[in-house]
């Protein structure tokens, strides 16, 4: 979960550690790893973030139920009848619960109809006192996770599971990253903290390293389901990588930059990787706050098509996975220092 990313930072580590040239743990505890080019003409930045969106403990009652805290963007009609893990202070032990609420038959009318607040909704863990929880651990800061495992649907192509925003971001860099071995700049493949909850770790990850230019890698909304006009669908599963427009209310997150998204397109086309163009009124991600860098910097994103953000039982195509790590090798081999000064500010008198 956001601030909490310990487990999914060692895995990360040791997954990117054997490939890279320099690797270290910033203070934040972005994880930053680098593999030098061959004339080191530039700093490329590749990030994705590794927290997902979670729950914490705020209060224990005197019978052993448990409240909640949001952290990041959840849906409060998703959350019912869910089941969960809970860490345990010490980060020690993993207690399951479910979430539940005023059962239905009892609810009145009116409120039977409608999606339950959060503050009206508790976890159970199966204790009958404050007093066994404590026991078992937990208490107000222990973070909570939905329990979902990833499984292949009826076409085995396609997957399913919570936390592929942006674990899925993180595999398709460490998977670029790995496969590199002919690139004229620097890449620093950046698994960034904190992102869920305003894009923190990029922002100091991207003061430090002074990038270039960037990529963010990320997934994006599919709403290719029933019930959706196809002109506001934004993506569909199974058709290729999104390469970014804009995203954010009115344009206020990413506006792509115009050289990157070219490149990203051309990169395309050139390999025969099949790719969407992604327009999202709603939403960003790293390469947001990483172009507002100091002086300013390059950005784009490259997106995973994914049904259902934001729930347990998100949705994406492997084949989709797949290339957009064959179109982050490809842009990354295109980037050359003649390129960058192209594209970087330039004098004009």
């Amino acid at each position: 979960m956001s601030g909490h990313e310990e487990e999914i930072r060692g895995l990360i580590i040791d997954e990117l550690k054997p490939y890279a040239d320099e690797l270290w743990i910033d203070s934040l505890g972005n994880v930053i790893a680098v593999k030098k080019g061959s004339r080191g003409s530039g700093r490329f930045m590749v990030a994705a973030h590794m927290d997902e969106i979670g729950l914490m403990v705020t209060h224990v009652d005197e019978r052993g139920f448990i409240r909640f805290a949001p952290i990041g963007g959840w849906s409060e009609r998703i959350l019912p009848a869910q089941r969960v893990l809970i860490k345990s202070l010490d980060g020690k032990n993993v207690v399951r619960g479910v979430i539940g609420s005023k059962p239905p038959h009892v609810m009145k009318p009116e409120e039977a109809k409608q999606v339950i607040p959060m503050n009206n909704l508790f976890i159970d863990i199966g204790v009958s006192s404050r007093e066994e929880a404590e026991k078992l651990g937990i208490g107000p800061g222990s973070i909570i996770v939905l329990d979902r495992d990833v499984v292949r649907l009826g076409n085995p192509d396609i997957v399913s599971g919570r936390a592929f925003d942006d674990r899925v971001g993180v595999a398709t860099m460490i998977e670029a990253f790995k496969a590199l071995d002919d690139h004229e700049v620097d890449v620093y493949a950046v698994a960034t903290v904190q992102e869920e909850v305003g894009l923190k770790g990029a922002r100091v990850a991207a003061f430090a390293i002074e990038p270039h230019v960037a990529l963010a890698l990320d997934v994006t909304v599919a709403s290719d389901v029933p019930g959706v006009e196809e002109h506001e669908q934004v993506t569909k599963i199974g058709k290729g990588p999104a390469i970014k427009i804009m995203d954010g209310r009115r344009g206020s997150g990413l506006i792509a930059h115009p050289a990157v998204r070219e490149l990203l397109i051309r990169t395309a086309k050139e390999e025969n990787i099949p790719y969407q163009l992604e327009i999202l009124t709603g939403g960003t991600t790293d390469a947001s706050i990483i172009q507002l860098n100091k002086e300013g910097v390059p950005a784009g994103t490259i997106s995973i098509p994914t049904r259902y953000i934001h729930s347990p039982v998100e949705v994406l195509s492997l084949a989709d996975v797949e290339n957009a790590v064959k179109l982050t090798i490809g842009f990354t081999k295109r980037l050359t220092s003649e390129w960058i000064k192209e594209n970087l500010k330039r004098k004009i008198k």
